[in-house]
């Protein structure tokens, strides 16, 4: 894909996320509307669409693993969550996939080995925002059909 094509959908997609464009909806159930700092959650997490993966990154300037894109994007809003997807996949609390909101922790099972588990950030509506794998960039994706399946737990770490 050139260069100016891959580009201009970096930032339309970046521009979508930053003006809400229906990402930041709740389940459509009273009293599940998101508060401000897990909007913000997401929308920070969103401008590092794009943002090429890497093994152990947890900056814009480094590049992010699934984990540390989870983690710096809470830190830049003053919320302490832990660093290694094992431990969010046990921080906060527990919620069901009715309760989801945007900003949840979603914790994936991608493999059978103890440490075969990926995160990512629930943006609503059925999508959330993650660093993938290796080779692939953060970005935003549907949960269904590939992830619904592997979704294992949904964490609550802000108020």
């Amino acid at each position: 894909m050139p260069v100016f094509f891959r580009n201009a959908a970096i930032l339309i997609g970046i521009s979508l996320c930053l003006t809400g464009c229906g990402f930041f909806g709740s389940s459509g159930q009273v009293g599940l509307e998101p508060p401000k700092n897990a909007t913000g959650v997401v929308k920070i997490a969103c401008t590092q669409m794009g943002a090429k993966y890497r093994p152990g990154g947890a900056s814009p300037k480094k590049g992010f693993d699934c984990s540390g894109l989870v983690w710096w994007s809470y830190k830049q809003h003053g919320v302490d969550v832990p660093r290694l997807t094992t431990d969010q996949a046990k921080t906060g609390k527990k919620v069901s996939r009715k309760q989801a909101r945007a900003g949840d922790i979603l914790v994936f099972r991608v493999s059978r080995s103890p440490r075969g588990l990926h995160t990512g950030i629930y943006a609503g509506d059925g999508k959330f925002v993650h660093s993938p794998s290796s080779g692939k960039r953060v970005r935003l994706e549907n949960l269904k059909p590939y992830w619904n399946d592997k979704l294992i737990a949904i964490r609550r770490v802000t108020k």
